[in-house]
């Protein structure tokens, strides 16, 4: 399966608001779920290899509440990020000598590249698909990213 054929089940299923996919076939198993504020989940597993599970961390123990609260509070609001929309290395800038797409401060609409990502050898303009300010850069060049991770804080 390829990654344009990815990206396409994710999309529909974000506009169709559903939560799991599934697809079977000789060559692979393809599972996408999502939930919630929670990024979507993309599980493949190849027939002949069987994966390992990955035992789940522990959560670590909740800190006790504190008269500073207020201010915890307001570092738990939900943030705006831009995210990856694919598994890949991010890259800020079309080439190592070219100025970075976007920097802090820049204003960026649906429609301004902010990124490349490139995935099995293709090169992925990525679009802010939001507006507002570039408040943070989250991941540095040539980091590789997940499908979801934040890339940049935005607002």
């Amino acid at each position: 399966m390829k990654i344009e054929e990815i990206k396409t089940i994710v999309k529909l299923m974000s506009e169709h608001d559903l939560t799991e996919f599934k697809i079977e076939a000789e060559e692979y198993n393809l599972c996408i779920r999502r939930g919630g504020n929670a990024p979507a989940q993309i599980v493949t597993q190849v027939a002949p290899a069987a994966v390992p599970a990955v035992a789940a961390m522990p959560a670590p123990a909740a800190a006790a509440q504190t008269p500073a609260a207020p201010a915890a509070a307001e570092a738990a609001a939900p943030v705006e990020t831009i995210d990856s929309p694919l598994v890949g290395t991010f890259y800020r800038a079309s080439s190592p000598e070219a100025q970075p797409f976007v920097k802090v401060g820049d204003k960026v609409t649906p429609d301004t590249v902010v990124g490349i990502i490139e995935a099995m050898k293709v090169m992925n303009e990525i679009k802010a698909e939001k507006s507002g300010v570039i408040k943070e850069i989250v991941v540095e060049n040539g980091q590789p990213v997940e499908y979801g991770e934040a890339l940049f804080v935005i607002g």
